[in-house]
């Protein structure tokens, strides 16, 4: 069973119309804003600001536009601060997400920075012990598979309206992306059609109906985009950026399948190594796969000018 009904829960640090100013301490001035990344979708920019006693600190700013920039900005700052709150070292501390008093089509999400390494992937250990503990110590507070507001995969929304069952989940999850694929591109693939009937009907509830889980916070979009080391560090994992819900643990890995994606088979092993892999255990790999599937979907929606993602997703 699925829910219908769709609820945004806003945080106390929700700023509806505000400078970022008042989202940081009474004694700090802005000194610098920089930008530091762009996206097709948002730009990130580097807020410097000096304390009352002279001292420099660095926050991270990202800013959205519309409606779907809004929805976007609170899913990153609720699924961030979820994830702070079971592994607090793992990820940003998000200070707060509104949208600007000067420009009402602009909105922001304001978190700790940090300076992270360029092109190193974190330490296998380090990554899996934290996503363990992610996966070990949460709790859906339902005990469904859901998340309290919209998050998005890049600019693609996921419907986390509640199910009770992670096949119907996963199901409705995969429909909503080939939703927007088919509004974003510019034909239907009579290919893609041919395959959905047997995936809905025989593939995905002979794979995820035998699975007795208990539903998971994941990232979500955990990509080596998303995953990095800070500066200074013993290639510390730190994660960002997730497209959050309360699912399958073993969904989060699909996406370390593409070799695009850099996750080594060390990745899994130190995964497993924490957290067994679930029953029935023969199916594992072609869980992954479909989960594989799943990312490569998303990948398809998210770029719908590009038909080499819809090419790997069929075959």
């Amino acid at each position: 069973m699925c829910s219908q009904v769709r609820t945004t829960v806003l945080h106390p640090h929700y700023l509806p119309r505000t400078d970022i100013s008042l989202a940081l301490p009474n004694d700090v001035v802005v000194v610098n804003v920089a930008e530091v990344a762009r996206s097709k979708w948002a730009k990130a920019m580097r807020v410097t600001v000096q304390n009352g006693d002279e001292t420099k600190d660095q926050y991270f700013m990202k800013i959205s536009q519309g409606d779907h920039g809004k929805n976007a900005i609170i899913g990153e700052f609720e699924g961030t601060l979820a994830i702070h709150a079971v592994t607090p070292e793992f990820c940003p501390k998000p200070i707060a997400c509104g949208t600007f008093k000067v420009d009402h089509n602009n909105h922001f999400y304001l978190c700790n920075f940090y300076e992270l390494a360029e092109n190193i992937m974190p330490d296998p250990e380090s990554l899996c012990a934290d996503l363990a503990r992610l996966h070990t110590q949460s709790k859906s507070p339902a005990g469904r598979f859901d998340f309290h507001c919209t998050t998005y995969n890049g600019d693609l929304p996921q419907d986390n309206t509640w199910c009770d069952s992670w096949e119907d989940f996963f199901a409705k999850g995969t429909r909503q992306a080939l939703k927007v694929r088919d509004e974003r591109a510019s034909s239907k693939s009579k290919e893609l059609e041919a395959l959905l009937p047997a995936l809905f009907d025989k593939v995905i509830p002979r794979l995820l109906r035998p699975l007795d889980i208990t539903p998971a916070l994941i990232h979500g979009d955990l990509w080596y985009g998303n995953a990095s080391v800070v500066e200074g560090t013993d290639d510390k994992a730190i994660v960002y950026d997730p497209a959050a819900f309360y699912g399958h643990n073993e969904y989060e890995l699909g996406n370390w399948r593409p070799e695009r994606n850099r996750f080594t088979k060390e990745f899994f092993d130190a995964y497993h190594a924490h957290v067994p892999k679930s029953n029935p255990v023969d199916d594992y790999d072609d869980r992954l796969k479909i989960y594989e599937m799943g990312f490569n979907l998303n990948a398809a929606a998210l770029l719908p000018d590009q038909p080499k993602y819809l090419q790997i997703w069929v075959t």
